[in-house]
């Protein structure tokens, strides 16, 4: 089954942190497949695809998984644009996605290379899996400038 979307994931692996809007295509036919074998229709197994969600992860296995279903494309291309400009920067910066549900710390290594560091805040009232329901703080270390700037560059086009 086939998952598309808009989806920026910053990290290298694990740890990492990533926003997506993933969409299921109804006339998929794994999706068709799966939905029949469920014994529902393939709308109502898609369900309401296209809702934001953050994943933050780290690798001591600790993380968190929310939906964001107040996040609109704009404010995603905005944050996309603020890191662009952070990348393109000389200093430090600090962006910040849905009022500090994502808060990403950008600190330049080198002219190549850059450090990033997020802490994820789950919204108030959100219903996690986990009991841990607070903050994650997550290290996802030092990455080339180059190739987080196409792919963010990427996951701007598809949102815009």
């Amino acid at each position: 089954m086939a998952v598309g979307g808009p989806a920026l994931f910053l990290g290298d692996g694990t740890p990492c942190v990533a926003l997506v809007r993933p969409e299921l295509d109804v006339n998929d036919p794994g999706l068709r497949l799966v939905a029949e074998q469920a014994g529902v229709t393939p709308e109502e197994f898609a369900g309401e695809s296209g809702i934001w969600q953050v994943m933050a992860d780290r690798t001591d296995g600790e993380g968190r998984t929310f939906e964001l279903p107040d996040l609109s494309d704009g404010e995603a291309a905005v944050f996309a644009d603020e890191l662009l400009y952070a990348l393109a920067g000389k200093g430090d910066a600090e962006l910040e996605l849905a009022d500090g549900v994502i808060v990403l710390s950008v600190t330049p290594v080198d002219d190549d290379r850059v450090a990033l560091s997020a802490r994820v805040v789950p919204p108030a009232g959100e219903q996690a899996p986990d009991p841990q329901t607070g903050p994650l703080d997550v290290e996802l270390g030092t990455l080339p400038v180059a190739e987080l700037r196409d792919h963010v560059v990427e996951f701007h086009r598809s949102v815009v």
